[in-house]
C-alpha cells in the first residue's frame, strides 16, 4: 500500500513541478532520486541487508550519471572548440581570399599596363621604321637622280670629243 501511495505522490510532484517526460530533466531526476531514497529507507526498515544493497545500487547509479554528465560536458566543450576553430579557419580563409583577389586585380592592372606599353612601343617602332624607310627611299631617289645627272654630264663631256 505504501508503494502505491509513494507512486501517486511521485506522479503528483512530477506534474506540479512540470518535469519533462523525456530528455534530461533535473527536476525529474531530483524527484526520482527522492523517491528512490524513500524506497531505500522503507526497505531498510524491513531488511537492513537489502537496504544496504539498494544504497550501493543508488551510489553506483549516481557515479554512472556523474560520469555520463562529465562525458557530455567534455563532448560539448570539444564540439564548441571545433566549431570555434572552424569559424576561425573560415575567417582566415575569407581574409586570404580577399588578399588574393586584391593581388589578382593588381596583377591584372600590371598586365594591362605592360600590354599598353608594348603596343605603344610597337606603334612607335612601326612609325620609326616607316620614317626610316621613307627617308631611305628618298635618299635612293636623290642618289639615282644625282647619278643620272652625273652620267648625263659625263656623257656630255665625253661625247663632243668624238
Amino acid at each position: 500500500m505504501d508503494v502505491v501511495h509513494l507512486q501517486e505522490q511521485l506522479d503528483l510532484k512530477l506534474q506540479q513541478r512540470q518535469a519533462r517526460e523525456t530528455g534530461i530533466c533535473p527536476v525529474r531526476r531530483e524527484l526520482y532520486s527522492q523517491c528512490f531514497d524513500e524506497l531505500i529507507r522503507e526497505v531498510t526498515i524491513n531488511c537492513a541487508e537489502r537496504g544496504l544493497l539498494l544504497l550501493r545500487v543508488r551510489d553506483e547509479i549516481r557515479m554512472t550519471i556523474a560520469a555520463y554528465q562529465t562525458l557530455y560536458e567534455s563532448s560539448v566543450a570539444f564540439g564548441m572548440r571545433k566549431a570555434l576553430q572552424a569559424e576561425q579557419g573560415k575567417s582566415d580563409m575569407e581574409r586570404k581570399i580577399s588578399e588574393l583577389e586584391t593581388e589578382k586585380k593588381d596583377l591584372e592592372r600590371q598586365v594591362n599596363e605592360q600590354k599598353a606599353k608594348c603596343e605603344a612601343t610597337e606603334k612607335r617602332e612601326i612609325e620609326r621604321r616607316q620614317v626610316e624607310e621613307k627617308k631611305h627611299n628618298e635618299e635612293i631617289q636623290f642618289l639615282k637622280r644625282t647619278n643620272q645627272q652625273l652620267k648625263a654630264q659625263l656623257e656630255g663631256i665625253i661625247a663632243p670629243k668624238k
